[in-house]
């Protein structure tokens, strides 16, 4: 019974210190400690825009209007590889995308497009606006193809590109 007594006891100091020790803790810490709110400090949601990243850069750069997309439709140097989107338009250097996924979307402002030439993609869609008319073209994958200008005379601007595999 003796023991039982001891066991119970102690018990019960340690029960009396586990609370003590929850209520210092509430409080801030040990007395004197100053307690910090981290709630200002956690960050908070993040809200996905899709906006193209750099984006003023490659306008000052390289004046093509990179607006929105899912990541899944690059710029890439025309050098780096075969397997990329490839636009011509008139009083430019080619303008080439690389795709890093089976489907991706970007919209943008490349005026005086005339040609392209897809990548392994098994389609990819393109809208474009000449005057007040929206024209689109869907092109299968590995193809050079006349687009815009080349295919009606009036100077066109690629607004848009998907890509489904």
């Amino acid at each position: 019974m003796k023991t039982r007594n001891a066991l119970v006891r102690l018990l019960g100091v340690a029960a009396t210190a586990g609370a003590l020790a929850w209520a210092v803790l509430a409080q801030g810490g040990a007395a004197g400690s100053p307690t910090e709110a981290v709630a200002g400090d956690t960050p908070g949601y993040a809200v996905e825009d899709y906006a193209y990243p750099n984006a003023d850069t490659i306008l000052a750069e390289q004046d093509i209007v990179l607006k929105r997309g899912d990541g899944h439709i690059v710029l890439a140097d025309c050098a780096a590889g075969a397997d990329l989107l490839r636009f011509l338009a008139r009083d430019r250097e080619d303008v080439c995308f690389e795709v890093t996924a089976d489907t991706g979307f970007l919209t943008l402002e490349l005026p005086a497009v005339h040609g392209v030439k897809t990548d392994d993609s098994a389609n990819t869609h393109l809208e474009m606006t000449a005057e007040d008319d929206q024209v689109e073209y869907d092109i299968p994958a590995d193809t050079w193809a006349g687009v815009g200008e080349s295919v009606d005379g009036r100077e066109h601007v690629l607004v848009e590109i998907h890509v489904t595999n």
